[in-house]
């Protein structure tokens, strides 16, 4: 039986192919959860004019994305924090202090899209990689220092 699935699944394939499947594992598995449609002439269109917008909707979201990295590429964010006599810090920054320090910018940014690798521990000059979108990432100059 011929399918187009509607959700990606495991070892069968991603959402919007079409594979032949067996009828049973269709009629009891896919079908009922609703993973995937029969292929069918209408279900066929539907599915194209759904990847079309899709492929619409992401080039409008790169374009976007590409948009704001071009403004943000002269931003850097500096954050005040407490630190001891050997420029270790008490606590640490983590991906939400960079993302609030953006907001305060004007930038509202998810701290999830903040990729440090570890929490910054140490007073100093650091660069932490923002991801604004799949394709799109820069590159943010992040300054730590002593809070007074």
């Amino acid at each position: 039986m011929e399918i187009i699935l509607r959700e990606d699944v495991d070892k069968l394939g991603q959402r919007g192919d079409m594979v032949k499947v067996a009828a049973g594992y269709a009629r009891n598995f896919l079908l009922p959860r609703n993973l995937a449609v029969a292929a069918t002439e209408s279900n066929k269109k539907i599915v194209e004019q759904q990847r079309q917008a899709h492929l619409r909707r992401d080039a409008k979201l790169v374009t976007e994305a590409q948009e704001l990295a071009k403004m943000m590429g002269a931003v850097s964010v500096t954050i005040h924090q407490k630190a001891g006599e050997n420029d270790q810090l008490f606590g640490s920054v983590t991906s939400t202090d960079v993302a609030v320090a953006l907001e305060k910018l004007g930038y509202t940014i998810d701290r999830k899209k903040v990729h440090l690798e570890e929490p910054i521990k140490t007073l100093g000059d650091f660069q932490v990689s923002v991801r604004l979108h799949k394709d799109v990432s820069i590159d943010v100059p992040v300054h730590v220092v002593k809070e007074e």
